[in-house]
Formats: C-alpha cells, sequence, structure tokens
C-alpha cells in the first residue's frame, strides 16, 4: 500500500488538528489514502504495551507519520516493522522530548516534571496551557490555541498521564538510525515545545535524511499552514515513491 499515509496525533488534543492536512494531502493527490488512528487509549505508560497496541491496529506496508508524541511513535514503529513501513515522517517531533546528557536540545527535565505535576493536579488546566505553548510563536497564537483546545476530546486524567509517560521515556534516536526507509522530519522555528536547534542535531545524527525547518511556525504548524505542509509531505512522498 504504498500509496496509504497513516499519522498519529500528538498528546491529548485528539485526531482533529491533523484532519486540515489529512483533507489537503488527499486534495494533492486523488490516489493517497490519509488515514489518522487516534493514539492508544491506556492506562499503563509502558511504551511497549503501546506499540504492540499500535501494531495490532495499524495496517502494514503503508507509510507512517505523526504530530510530536504521534511522530515519536511513528518513528519506533518503522523500525520495529523495517521493510513492512514504506517510509517515515516526522511533524515537530524531538527524538527525546525531555533533555538528557546525549540530546540537550529538548525541554528541560524540570519543566517536564512540573508539567507533569500539573497534569496530576488538574489535567484540563494543563491540556489548556499545553495548548497554548503549541499555539507559541504562530501569527495568531490565542485562535489557534482555541481550535486546538476546541477539538480536543475528553480523556480520563489517567489516559493523559500515561501519554506523558511514554513520553518522557521515549528516546527514537535508535529507532530513527535502524529504520532503513526514506525519512523526512519537519520542524518549526518558533517552537515553544521542541527547541529548533533539534533539526540540526537530528541532521548531524541522520546525515541522509531529509530534514526541514518552517521558521517562522509554532509547533502546531501543520494547523496553521495545513496546505504548505501537504506541500512539502506530498513532494517527498513522490520522490521516495519514485525509487
Amino acid at each position: 500500500m504504498r500509496n496509504r499515509l497513516i499519522l498519529l496525533p500528538g498528546w491529548g488534543l485528539g485526531i482533529s488538528p491533523l484532519e486540515p492536512l489529512a483533507a489537503a494531502l488527499q486534495g494533492l493527490d486523488e490516489h493517497l489514502r490519509v488515514e489518522i488512528e487516534p493514539l492508544p487509549e491506556l492506562e499503563s505508560g509502558e511504551l511497549q504495551e503501546w506499540l504492540d497496541e499500535l501494531d495490532s491496529t495499524v495496517p502494514q506496508d503503508t507509510w507512517l507519520g505523526g504530530w510530536s508524541l504521534g511522530g515519536m511513535l511513528a518513528s519506533e514503529l518503522a523500525a520495529r516493522r523495517g521493510d513492512r513501513c514504506c517510509g517515515l515522517l516526522t511533524l515537530a517531533s524531538n527524538p527525546s522530548f525531555v533533555a538528557h546528557e546525549q540530546w540537550p536540545s529538548a525541554m528541560p527535565g524540570e519543566t517536564f516534571d512540573a508539567f507533569l505535576a500539573g497534569c496530576n493536579a488538574d489535567p484540563r488546566m494543563t491540556l489548556k496551557r499545553f495548548s497554548l505553548l503549541c499555539a507559541q510563536g504562530a501569527e495568531d497564537p490565542r485562535g489557534l490555541s482555541r481550535l486546538l483546545l476546541g477539538g480536543a476530546p475528553h480523556a480520563s486524567a489517567q489516559v493523559l498521564m500515561s501519554g506523558l509517560e511514554v513520553l518522557a521515556q521515549l528516546d527514537t534516536r535508535q529507532a530513527l538510525q535502524a529504520f532503513r526507509g526514506p525519512q523526512l522530519h519537519l520542524f518549526a522555528g518558533l517552537d515553544g515545545l521542541v527547541p529548533a536547534e533539534a533539526a540540526g542535531d537530528l541532521l548531524a545524527l541522520l546525515p541522509d535524511v531529509e530534514i526541514g525547518l518552517i521558521e517562522q511556525a509554532s509547533h502546531a504548524f501543520l494547523l496553521e499552514d495545513p496546505h504548505g505542509v501537504a506541500g512539502a509531505i506530498q513532494a517527498f512522498l513522490h520522490e521516495s515513491g519514485d525509487d
């Protein structure tokens, strides 16, 4: 199914932020089937359980992609599937969301811990704060934040917490190096959650892979400019599909 792309959403905000991008991609190529697969609603924060769940629900032999946490999970799934994955694309997905010694271009650990504590105490408030961070750097951050929050599903506090626990564990560097298929990774220059420097660091790690930085854009750049992002993805799919 070289003409099928499965997209995974980010943390907490559901599938609606990906819908305009899916529609734009569909509009560019009538032969491409774009499907958005919701993240697992598991109360466990065990990464392998999330990957097992996705592996059983996401069709084989497709392109895999995702936004933020969704892109990180897609990276792990692509490495797990190897030749059974046509290629990988990620949008605003840092190989490690939380900074550590080997990957400093990420969110400081204490900031993330405060986020975790906030989610535990008041999930709705934390989701609101998260949507504001996603929209930071956009032309109309308040409008974009309201749009993100408006489409968010009412997930249980435990499911939101387990998603953050998975996010904290993920380090996709090995998976990205192991996956031999085509890869495209897009970052945003004004991202409030993933430092723009991560793009350069990833290029140093994967010199043969396509990596792009959208200068004046927020973490939610796929919702700011779905047609522009769709054009970049379509060019990548077309180029890689012709190999």
